[in-house]
């Protein structure tokens, strides 16, 4: 794969790489860090990651005038794209025109030979990751998973440019998360190697879960839009959940009406708007008593309740013990595993 991105504008290329294509267990990571000056060029910082089969692309861009990156990518190629930002106007041959990038939306798209131009606006800060594999490597890494996109799998085969999701999807923390840990990985060799492609498949693995979400949508009558719409509430809930709006809120803040939101958050995601929230809120609850550095009243306010009690019956109503019992139970296991050791000396 040959893949360029040059700013037009500027008359600079920010990545020029040679990729060779396939899949070898034994090609260890490539870093570099490419940064261009140029005319009304604030910013253009590009931290690339190359391997056979593999690019991954971390880029940062700022300009005082209007830009346009052309990007293209000679040969077959899987896009795990991660934008970060809104008002791009993107114009891609072959995929169809997404219109404008949104913040932290992602999808995955197959292409044969892309060129795609993305309009960038002034004093607005441009950032995107996208993972960029061969065909060889994708088949390599994600042979198991085939199944669970069976029509982008045969737009693979049959050569034929598409994405996954109709509409690129808001990110979960999860992702949020990964796309952090790359940024910030230290390791070098084929620790770095081994650490990438793990990320790689828990990204694909977040994704491919929001496709099976979108699947089950599809027999609940959500178009993609109201698809999409169920992806930002769970993404509010996601972050909100200690102080979560209510219902009507959260209705209101993704601009679809209250039913539709109840229908849809279950059918997607298999819990009610409520039960969720009290799902984030328990599991919270038990890493902070998991640290042993808060009391129980302490949790509680942590996770969003005024009243200690009624914290203590969620908690045994959701874990079957109450927070009490939880801390004697994670001191018992410490004692016993600590017991274990000594006995094997």
């Amino acid at each position: 794969m040959r893949i360029e991105s040059n700013l037009l504008v500027n008359g600079k290329c920010l990545v020029k790489q040679n990729i060779k294509d396939g899949y070898d267990d034994y090609s260890l990571i490539n870093e570099e860090t490419v940064i261009v000056k140029g005319q009304c060029l604030e910013m253009a910082k590009s931290k690339q990651w190359s391997t056979t089969g593999l690019l991954v692309l971390d880029t940062e861009m700022l300009f005082t005038s209007r830009e346009t990156d052309h990007f293209t990518i000679d040969g077959e190629c899987i896009v795990m794209d991660f934008m970060h930002n809104n008002n791009v106007t993107v114009e891609i041959e072959d995929l169809g025109n997404p219109g404008y990038t949104h913040i932290n939306t992602h999808n995955i798209w197959y292409a044969s030979n892309f060129s795609g131009n993305y309009d960038m606006p002034p004093f607005e800060k441009v950032c995107y990751m996208v993972v960029i594999m061969s065909k060889e490597f994708y088949r390599q890494l994600f042979s198991t998973a085939i199944d669970l996109h069976p029509e982008f799998s045969i737009n693979i085969e049959q050569s034929k440019s598409g994405y996954l999701f109709p509409k690129y999807l808001p990110f979960s923390p999860g992702i949020q998360w990964i796309l952090q840990e790359i940024r910030n990985c230290q390791r070098e060799g084929i620790f770095k190697r081994i650490f990438l492609e793990t990320k790689i498949r828990e990204l694909l693995l977040l994704q491919l879960e929001m496709h099976a979400s979108s699947s089950i949508a599809a027999t609940a009558d959500l178009n993609p839009s109201e698809l999409e719409k169920l992806h930002e509430a769970k993404a509010i809930l996601d972050t909100g959940f200690v102080h979560p709006p209510s219902l009507m809120e959260l209705s209101r803040k993704i601009s679809l009406n209250e039913f539709k939101l109840k229908k849809g958050f279950k059918s997607c995601f298999g819990d009610t708007v409520r039960g969720y929230i009290i799902k984030l809120r328990m599991n919270h609850a038990r890493k902070l008593l998991k640290s042993k550095m808060a009391t129980v009243s302490d949790v509680a306010y942590e996770c969003g309740y005024k009243d200690v009690s009624h914290f203590s019956a969620a908690f045994k109503g959701f874990h079957g013990f109450s927070p009490k019992k939880s801390m004697n139970i994670l001191d018992i296991t410490k004692v016993m595993f600590y017991g274990l050791f000594f006995m094997e000396f």
